[in-house]
Protein backbone atom coordinates (compact mmCIF):
# COMPACT_ATOMS: atom_id res chain seq x y z
CA UNK A 1 0.00 0.00 0.00
CA UNK A 2 1.26 3.34 -0.85
CA UNK A 3 1.94 6.17 1.59
CA UNK A 4 -1.29 8.46 0.17
CA UNK A 5 -4.02 5.93 -0.42
CA UNK A 6 -6.13 5.95 2.39
CA UNK A 7 -6.71 2.99 4.45
CA UNK A 8 -9.86 0.48 3.92
CA UNK A 9 -11.43 -1.68 6.99
CA UNK A 10 -11.95 -1.30 10.73
CA UNK A 11 -9.81 1.23 12.33
CA UNK A 12 -8.89 -0.07 16.45
CA UNK A 13 -7.87 2.43 18.39
CA UNK A 14 -7.02 1.23 21.67
CA UNK A 15 -7.65 2.92 25.30
CA UNK A 16 -5.78 3.42 28.22
CA UNK A 17 -7.22 0.86 31.23
CA UNK A 18 -7.74 3.90 33.69
CA UNK A 19 -9.91 5.80 30.48
CA UNK A 20 -12.19 2.71 29.48
CA UNK A 21 -16.17 2.95 29.98
CA UNK A 22 -17.37 0.48 32.36
CA UNK A 23 -21.03 -0.52 31.78
CA UNK A 24 -21.47 -0.04 35.58
CA UNK A 25 -21.24 2.78 35.33
CA UNK A 26 -23.59 3.87 32.91
CA UNK A 27 -26.57 5.48 34.24
CA UNK A 28 -29.94 3.38 34.08
CA UNK A 29 -32.09 3.55 31.34
CA UNK A 30 -35.04 6.26 32.35
CA UNK A 31 -38.23 4.23 31.84
CA UNK A 32 -36.96 1.54 33.75
CA UNK A 33 -35.35 3.66 36.56
CA UNK A 34 -36.16 2.40 39.97
CA UNK A 35 -38.25 5.04 41.84
CA UNK A 36 -36.74 6.35 45.32
CA UNK A 37 -38.00 8.35 48.28
CA UNK A 38 -35.41 11.29 46.63
CA UNK A 39 -36.25 11.16 42.78
CA UNK A 40 -38.07 9.73 40.29
CA UNK A 41 -41.83 10.77 40.82
CA UNK A 42 -42.42 14.09 41.51
CA UNK A 43 -45.67 14.95 41.31
CA UNK A 44 -46.03 16.00 37.80
CA UNK A 45 -49.49 15.86 37.48
CA UNK A 46 -50.02 18.15 40.27
CA UNK A 47 -47.84 20.32 39.66
CA UNK A 48 -48.65 20.95 36.26
CA UNK A 49 -52.57 21.64 38.12
CA UNK A 50 -51.50 23.88 40.47
CA UNK A 51 -49.37 26.18 37.84
CA UNK A 52 -52.54 26.20 35.47
CA UNK A 53 -54.62 27.23 38.73
CA UNK A 54 -52.10 29.72 39.66
CA UNK A 55 -50.90 31.08 36.79
CA UNK A 56 -52.12 35.20 36.63
CA UNK A 57 -53.19 36.31 33.31
CA UNK A 58 -50.99 39.69 31.94
CA UNK A 59 -52.84 43.37 32.11
CA UNK A 60 -52.77 43.04 28.66
CA UNK A 61 -54.59 39.01 28.04
CA UNK A 62 -57.12 41.03 30.93
CA UNK A 63 -58.00 43.28 28.24
CA UNK A 64 -58.27 41.07 25.36
CA UNK A 65 -60.58 38.71 27.06
CA UNK A 66 -62.58 41.54 28.82
CA UNK A 67 -62.82 43.71 25.07
CA UNK A 68 -63.63 40.14 23.64
CA UNK A 69 -66.24 39.15 25.86
CA UNK A 70 -68.17 42.83 25.43
CA UNK A 71 -68.08 42.86 22.13
CA UNK A 72 -69.47 39.50 21.60
CA UNK A 73 -72.08 40.20 23.93
CA UNK A 74 -73.36 43.13 21.98
CA UNK A 75 -73.26 41.30 18.87
CA UNK A 76 -75.42 38.44 20.35
CA UNK A 77 -77.52 40.78 21.91
CA UNK A 78 -78.17 42.66 18.46
CA UNK A 79 -78.80 39.72 16.86
CA UNK A 80 -81.10 38.66 18.89
CA UNK A 81 -82.98 41.57 18.97
CA UNK A 82 -83.01 41.81 15.17
CA UNK A 83 -83.77 37.84 15.16
CA UNK A 84 -86.54 38.47 17.46
CA UNK A 85 -88.16 41.92 15.49
CA UNK A 86 -88.07 39.50 12.19
CA UNK A 87 -89.77 36.61 14.09
CA UNK A 88 -92.41 39.09 14.95
CA UNK A 89 -92.96 40.79 11.57
CA UNK A 90 -93.20 37.43 9.77
CA UNK A 91 -94.72 35.43 12.86
CA UNK A 92 -96.33 37.49 15.45
CA UNK A 93 -96.79 33.65 17.56
CA UNK A 94 -93.44 32.90 16.72
CA UNK A 95 -91.66 35.74 17.14
CA UNK A 96 -93.49 36.79 20.80
CA UNK A 97 -92.57 33.18 21.92
CA UNK A 98 -88.41 34.15 20.78
CA UNK A 99 -88.90 36.70 22.88
CA UNK A 100 -90.21 34.85 25.76
CA UNK A 101 -87.16 32.46 25.20
CA UNK A 102 -85.09 35.05 25.64
CA UNK A 103 -86.39 36.98 28.07
CA UNK A 104 -86.01 33.57 30.01
CA UNK A 105 -82.60 33.33 29.34
CA UNK A 106 -82.13 36.70 30.69
CA UNK A 107 -83.25 35.98 33.83
CA UNK A 108 -81.61 32.52 34.16
CA UNK A 109 -78.22 34.61 33.23
CA UNK A 110 -79.35 37.14 36.16
CA UNK A 111 -79.91 34.20 38.87
CA UNK A 112 -76.55 32.56 38.33
CA UNK A 113 -74.74 36.33 38.57
CA UNK A 114 -77.13 36.32 42.20
CA UNK A 115 -75.73 33.46 43.24
CA UNK A 116 -72.24 34.08 42.22
CA UNK A 117 -72.60 36.99 44.50
CA UNK A 118 -74.49 35.56 47.05
CA UNK A 119 -70.89 32.92 46.89
CA UNK A 120 -68.48 35.60 47.23
CA UNK A 121 -70.77 37.14 50.22
CA UNK A 122 -70.29 33.97 52.09
CA UNK A 123 -66.68 33.61 51.52
CA UNK A 124 -66.53 37.45 52.80
CA UNK A 125 -68.60 36.39 55.62
CA UNK A 126 -65.38 33.56 56.57
CA UNK A 127 -62.87 35.92 56.31
CA UNK A 128 -64.53 38.80 58.54
CA UNK A 129 -65.06 36.24 61.10
CA UNK A 130 -61.26 34.84 60.96
CA UNK A 131 -59.78 38.16 61.08
CA UNK A 132 -62.14 39.73 63.93
CA UNK A 133 -61.42 36.59 65.60
CA UNK A 134 -57.46 37.23 65.16
CA UNK A 135 -57.71 40.56 65.90
CA UNK A 136 -59.62 39.53 69.50
CA UNK A 137 -56.71 36.90 70.06
CA UNK A 138 -54.07 40.10 69.21
CA UNK A 139 -55.20 42.07 71.96
CA UNK A 140 -57.21 39.98 73.94
CA UNK A 141 -60.52 41.78 74.41
CA UNK A 142 -62.97 39.72 75.62
CA UNK A 143 -65.76 41.77 74.50
CA UNK A 144 -64.81 41.49 70.58
CA UNK A 145 -64.01 37.51 71.41
CA UNK A 146 -67.65 37.62 72.40
CA UNK A 147 -68.69 39.20 68.74
CA UNK A 148 -66.70 37.14 67.54
CA UNK A 149 -68.74 34.16 68.53
CA UNK A 150 -72.00 35.65 68.04
CA UNK A 151 -71.02 35.64 64.22
CA UNK A 152 -69.86 31.98 64.53
CA UNK A 153 -73.37 30.74 66.11
CA UNK A 154 -75.42 33.15 63.50
CA UNK A 155 -73.00 31.52 61.03
CA UNK A 156 -73.77 27.88 61.97
CA UNK A 157 -77.45 28.27 63.46
CA UNK A 158 -79.13 26.71 61.05
CA UNK A 159 -77.05 23.27 60.44
CA UNK A 160 -78.74 20.93 62.30
CA UNK A 161 -75.79 18.09 62.67
CA UNK A 162 -74.20 21.37 64.81
CA UNK A 163 -77.43 21.82 67.07
CA UNK A 164 -76.22 19.80 69.90
CA UNK A 165 -73.00 21.50 69.81
CA UNK A 166 -74.19 24.84 69.76
CA UNK A 167 -76.64 23.90 72.91
CA UNK A 168 -73.11 22.91 74.63
CA UNK A 169 -71.27 26.34 73.43
CA UNK A 170 -74.08 28.33 74.92
CA UNK A 171 -74.50 26.30 78.28
CA UNK A 172 -70.65 26.66 79.02
CA UNK A 173 -69.66 30.58 76.88
CA UNK A 174 -70.01 32.06 80.38
CA UNK A 175 -67.25 30.23 82.00
CA UNK A 176 -63.86 31.11 80.26
CA UNK A 177 -63.01 34.66 81.35
CA UNK A 178 -60.11 35.54 78.54
CA UNK A 179 -60.57 35.76 74.69
CA UNK A 180 -58.25 32.93 73.91
CA UNK A 181 -60.38 30.25 76.08
CA UNK A 182 -63.44 31.83 74.75
CA UNK A 183 -62.15 31.22 71.01
CA UNK A 184 -60.55 27.85 72.20
CA UNK A 185 -64.03 26.25 73.44
CA UNK A 186 -65.80 27.81 70.08
CA UNK A 187 -63.40 25.59 67.91
CA UNK A 188 -63.30 22.66 70.20
CA UNK A 189 -67.33 22.40 70.07
CA UNK A 190 -68.38 23.86 66.35
CA UNK A 191 -64.96 23.41 64.33
CA UNK A 192 -63.54 20.25 65.45
CA UNK A 193 -66.63 18.53 63.80
CA UNK A 194 -66.24 20.06 60.96
CA UNK A 195 -62.90 19.12 60.59
CA UNK A 196 -63.26 15.29 60.81
CA UNK A 197 -65.84 16.28 57.76
CA UNK A 198 -63.26 17.89 56.03
CA UNK A 199 -60.47 15.56 56.28
CA UNK A 200 -62.77 12.75 54.88
CA UNK A 201 -63.25 14.58 51.88
CA UNK A 202 -59.66 15.58 51.87
CA UNK A 203 -58.70 11.41 51.68
CA UNK A 204 -61.33 10.87 49.30
CA UNK A 205 -59.44 13.84 46.75
CA UNK A 206 -56.07 12.18 47.27
CA UNK A 207 -57.20 8.19 47.13
CA UNK A 208 -58.83 9.41 43.41
CA UNK A 209 -56.33 11.49 42.41
CA UNK A 210 -53.52 8.31 43.40
CA UNK A 211 -55.77 5.98 41.99
CA UNK A 212 -56.29 7.53 38.39
CA UNK A 213 -52.34 8.29 37.83
CA UNK A 214 -51.54 5.34 38.79
CA UNK A 215 -53.86 3.07 36.67
CA UNK A 216 -54.60 5.45 34.02
CA UNK A 217 -51.63 5.82 31.21
CA UNK A 218 -53.22 8.60 29.31
CA UNK A 219 -51.25 11.76 28.48
CA UNK A 220 -52.69 14.66 30.36
CA UNK A 221 -55.41 12.37 31.78
CA UNK A 222 -53.86 12.65 35.37
CA UNK A 223 -53.28 16.49 35.14
CA UNK A 224 -56.87 16.85 34.56
CA UNK A 225 -58.16 14.55 37.19
CA UNK A 226 -56.03 15.90 39.61
CA UNK A 227 -57.59 20.17 38.60
CA UNK A 228 -61.15 18.23 38.68
CA UNK A 229 -60.50 16.26 41.82
CA UNK A 230 -58.86 19.42 43.72
CA UNK A 231 -61.87 21.69 42.51
CA UNK A 232 -64.64 19.53 43.52
CA UNK A 233 -62.39 18.76 47.04
CA UNK A 234 -61.81 22.69 47.73
CA UNK A 235 -65.75 23.15 47.15
CA UNK A 236 -66.60 20.81 49.39
CA UNK A 237 -64.12 21.97 52.34
CA UNK A 238 -66.15 25.10 51.62
CA UNK A 239 -69.24 23.79 51.61
CA UNK A 240 -68.33 22.45 55.02
CA UNK A 241 -67.09 25.43 57.08
CA UNK A 242 -69.87 27.55 55.53
CA UNK A 243 -68.57 29.41 52.71
CA UNK A 244 -70.33 27.43 49.81
CA UNK A 245 -69.09 29.16 46.57
CA UNK A 246 -70.24 29.41 43.07
CA UNK A 247 -68.15 28.61 39.82
CA UNK A 248 -65.77 31.75 39.75
CA UNK A 249 -65.42 31.49 43.89
CA UNK A 250 -64.41 28.07 43.70
CA UNK A 251 -61.68 29.24 41.30
CA UNK A 252 -60.57 31.99 43.66
CA UNK A 253 -60.53 29.62 46.67
CA UNK A 254 -58.43 27.58 44.44
CA UNK A 255 -56.10 30.74 43.90
CA UNK A 256 -56.44 31.42 47.28
CA UNK A 257 -54.74 28.26 48.78
CA UNK A 258 -52.15 27.38 46.13
CA UNK A 259 -50.99 31.49 47.41
CA UNK A 260 -51.25 29.98 51.24
CA UNK A 261 -49.20 27.30 50.15
CA UNK A 262 -46.12 29.11 48.20
CA UNK A 263 -46.87 31.69 51.38
CA UNK A 264 -46.11 28.82 53.76
CA UNK A 265 -43.25 26.59 51.03
CA UNK A 266 -45.36 23.95 51.37
CA UNK A 267 -45.88 23.45 47.64
CA UNK A 268 -43.37 20.77 47.20
CA UNK A 269 -43.45 17.02 48.93
CA UNK A 270 -40.66 16.82 50.93
CA UNK A 271 -38.40 13.56 51.65
CA UNK A 272 -39.65 12.96 55.26
CA UNK A 273 -43.21 12.67 54.11
CA UNK A 274 -42.59 10.46 51.47
CA UNK A 275 -40.44 7.95 53.60
CA UNK A 276 -43.11 8.11 55.85
CA UNK A 277 -45.43 6.70 53.42
CA UNK A 278 -43.26 4.61 51.62
CA UNK A 279 -42.09 2.43 54.38
CA UNK A 280 -38.53 2.89 53.09
CA UNK A 281 -38.00 1.28 49.83
CA UNK A 282 -41.25 0.11 49.14
CA UNK A 283 -41.32 3.06 46.91
CA UNK A 284 -38.42 2.01 45.11
CA UNK A 285 -40.03 -1.57 44.08
CA UNK A 286 -43.27 -0.11 42.34
CA UNK A 287 -43.60 0.99 38.89
CA UNK A 288 -43.20 4.81 38.08
CA UNK A 289 -46.97 5.37 37.94
CA UNK A 290 -47.80 3.90 41.11
CA UNK A 291 -44.78 6.43 42.73
CA UNK A 292 -46.31 9.02 40.89
CA UNK A 293 -49.78 8.46 42.42
CA UNK A 294 -48.58 8.44 45.73
CA UNK A 295 -46.89 11.57 45.23
CA UNK A 296 -49.74 13.22 43.54
CA UNK A 297 -52.31 11.62 46.47
CA UNK A 298 -49.77 13.42 49.11
CA UNK A 299 -49.78 16.41 47.33
CA UNK A 300 -53.55 16.86 46.85
CA UNK A 301 -54.03 15.65 50.72
CA UNK A 302 -51.10 18.70 51.45
CA UNK A 303 -53.91 20.96 49.27
CA UNK A 304 -56.70 20.19 51.31
CA UNK A 305 -55.45 20.74 54.38
CA UNK A 306 -54.34 24.28 53.08
CA UNK A 307 -57.66 24.05 51.76
CA UNK A 308 -59.07 24.15 55.60
CA UNK A 309 -57.05 26.41 56.65
CA UNK A 310 -58.05 29.26 54.11
CA UNK A 311 -61.34 28.35 54.88
CA UNK A 312 -61.90 27.35 58.62
CA UNK A 313 -63.25 30.42 60.00
CA UNK A 314 -60.91 30.09 62.86
CA UNK A 315 -57.22 28.93 62.79
CA UNK A 316 -55.93 25.91 64.06
CA UNK A 317 -55.00 26.95 67.93
CA UNK A 318 -56.58 24.50 70.40
CA UNK A 319 -57.10 21.78 67.92
CA UNK A 320 -54.05 20.71 66.44
CA UNK A 321 -53.74 21.25 62.58
CA UNK A 322 -54.15 17.49 60.50
CA UNK A 323 -50.98 15.70 59.68
CA UNK A 324 -50.18 15.64 56.25
CA UNK A 325 -48.23 12.01 56.13
CA UNK A 326 -51.35 10.79 59.02
CA UNK A 327 -53.99 12.21 56.30
CA UNK A 328 -52.25 10.21 53.72
CA UNK A 329 -51.84 7.57 55.26
CA UNK A 330 -55.37 6.37 55.97
CA UNK A 331 -56.11 8.18 52.24
CA UNK A 332 -54.06 5.54 50.46
CA UNK A 333 -54.95 2.32 53.08
CA UNK A 334 -55.28 -0.74 50.80
CA UNK A 335 -54.43 1.00 47.61
CA UNK A 336 -50.85 0.90 48.01
CA UNK A 337 -48.80 -1.71 50.23
CA UNK A 338 -45.47 0.82 51.02
CA UNK A 339 -47.81 3.10 53.45
CA UNK A 340 -47.24 3.00 56.81
CA UNK A 341 -51.10 3.72 57.42
CA UNK A 342 -51.69 0.52 56.34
Amino acid sequence: MTEGTPRRGPVLIELDAKHAAKPAAAPPVPEIQEIAPTGGANGAAMGAAMRFAARKPSRLARWFWSLLGALLAAVVSVAAWDFALGMIARSPVLGYGVVALIAALLLVLLTVALRELAAFGRLRRLDRIRLAAQGALATGDLSQARSTLGQLKALYRGREELQWALSRLAEREGEPMDADALLALAERELLQPLDGLALKEVEAAARQVATVTALVPIALADVAAALTANLRMIRRIAEIYGGRAGTLGNWRLLKAVIGHLVATGAVAVGDDMIGSLAGGGVVAKLSRRFGEGVINGALTARVGVAAMEVCRPLAFAAVPRPSVSATVGRALKGLFGGSKGA
